[in-house]
């Protein structure tokens, strides 16, 4: 994995983006400005050396209290405005929104342990509360993925990190879990996570075999994604988001350690965080493969994970803001110095491009997101005098596997379909059928027939009755 002037233009870290080997177009991956969906040329043509990866292509790597409190927890005003009691939750895609439901199927690994007696008391929510802060910001993390997609704006992760944010959100749930066995909890995240990938999956495979793929070992990542799944260039729309899974899947299956180090020394650890990928830019480079592209995008979100961690342990709520504040407008001047110093080298400033602009922008801007929570208490309970907004809400964590997985598939049909409706006269003239506008909103009515149609499935994988809606 290079970043010097030579191929960092190749990196890609895609992450809610682009792929993280940059063989497609910046904006919209051939499907954007209403030009029709343009198949890319596999640039591995026959006879040529075959891809080491199985690819076909480069592959594609790419939660509080004034004692820590349970991601999910609300204040008492939210019970009161009427919230609907739910088990907490974060964006950590093995964890449905009401993973502290009984489990039918009689894991009790499933089951959240209560506090100790010992313990403070939790401020400000019951334990049955949800914290629709930690809901909108996913929800408005997964919009802005959707987003990115549709228009390629470089400028989209300087105003919201999505990434970063959503890993932060799944560490503080994967803290609140590990007061379980830890053997427990990584086989109820494994669960959770892979039948909704290997459904969404064989689509995807099978798709790809359709249209000439030959797939080698490298096919067992489809299995267990602890690398890049392979596939070929037809398919490379829909696989190239898997870095997120194969991300999250290694923090939590090193979350035992990272937790036990981190509660030594907290703060000096969540610092230390950030070395890795300083190393990785300055000194040694990992190796530019799917396992090389493990290690950079670990280090690029290691400290958004901790800090989902620094969240739960109560850590943040003892900081001072003086301090967390100055830190974090440190790191976000950072990062955003050196996208546009390397702007040149990598042809954009776009964050996702420049892996170390990408981790310290996202520390300081999901520090301050927070901390803003944690010292403040803050849990949106207004939510709930919003109907609809607050409905929507629910359904997008409710369903966050289901929109991940299926929103690039749903942008790419959404450019046949236009031009199929090119074919009628007077949606010719009355719908503004060559905007980008116009796709971004047939997208978004495509997620949400997925939503029904697929969304089951999570349902599941956790062990609860399937439903249409959560």
């Amino acid at each position: 994995m290079s970043w010097d002037q030579g191929r960092q233009g190749q990196y890609h870290q895609g992450h809610d983006q682009q792929g993280q080997y940059d063989q497609y177009p910046q904006q919209g991956y051939g499907y954007g400005y209403a030009s029709g969906y343009v198949q890319q040329p596999d640039p591995y043509g026959h006879g040529e050396e075959p891809d080491p990866y199985g690819h076909g292509e480069e592959p594609d790597p790419y939660g509080r209290a004034r004692q820590p409190q349970a991601y999910g927890e609300v204040s008492a005003e939210y019970a009161a405005a009427g919230g609907a009691p739910a088990a907490p939750h974060g964006w950590d895609p093995a964890e449905p929104p009401s993973a502290g439901e009984p489990d039918p199927g009689g894991d009790t690994a499933e089951q959240p342990l209560p506090a100790p007696e010992e313990s403070a008391p939790r401020t400000g929510a019951g334990a049955q509360g949800r914290d629709r802060y930690f809901d909108a910001l996913r929800a408005v993390a997964l919009v802005r993925v959707v987003t990115y997609h549709t228009f390629g704006w470089a400028w989209a992760g300087l105003v919201f990190p999505s990434m970063g944010v959503m890993f932060a959100l799944a560490g503080t749930l994967m803290a609140k879990s590990l007061e379980r066995p830890a053997l427990k909890v990584l086989r109820s995240r494994m669960r959770r996570l892979l039948p909704p990938f290997w459904f969404w999956g064989f689509f995807v495979v099978v798709a790809m075999l359709i249209h000439d793929w030959m797939p080698g070992w490298q096919i067992v990542f489809w299995i267990v994604p602890v690398g890049d799944p392979p596939g070929n260039q037809w398919g490379a729309q829909a696989w190239e988001i898997l870095w997120y899974l194969r991300t999250y899947l290694w923090f939590v299956l090193l979350s035992p350690l990272l937790l036990r180090i981190f509660r030594r020394a907290p703060i000096p650890v969540l610092l230390l965080s950030l070395v890795p990928i300083v190393v990785f830019q300055y000194v040694r480079q990992p190796p530019y493969d799917r396992f090389g592209s493990a290690l950079t995008d670990l280090a690029t979100y290691g400290f958004c994970w901790l800090l989902g961690f620094a969240h739960r342990e109560g850590v943040l709520q003892r900081l001072r803001p003086g301090p967390v504040v100055l830190a974090s407008l440190a790191a976000l001047a950072l990062g955003g110095w050196y996208a546009f110093a390397q702007r040149a080298a990598a042809g954009t400033y776009d964050l996702d491009e420049i892996p170390l602009a990408q981790a310290f922008w996202s520390a300081g801007f999901v520090t301050l997101l927070m901390y803003f929570k944690a010292y403040y208490d803050v849990d949106f309970a207004w939510l709930t005098r919003f109907r609809r907004l607050d409905r929507i809400v629910t359904i997008f964590n409710g369903r966050a596997v289901t929109i991940y997985l299926w929103h690039e598939i749903a942008l790419v049909l959404a450019v046949p379909l236009i031009d199929q409706l090119w074919k009628v006269p007077a949606f010719e003239k009355w719908l503004p059928l060559e905007s980008q506008w116009f796709m971004f909103g047939i997208g978004w009515l495509l997620i949400w027939i997925a939503v029904p149609l697929f969304g089951w499935v999570e349902d599941v994988a956790a062990r609860k009755k399937p439903r249409l809606l959560p």
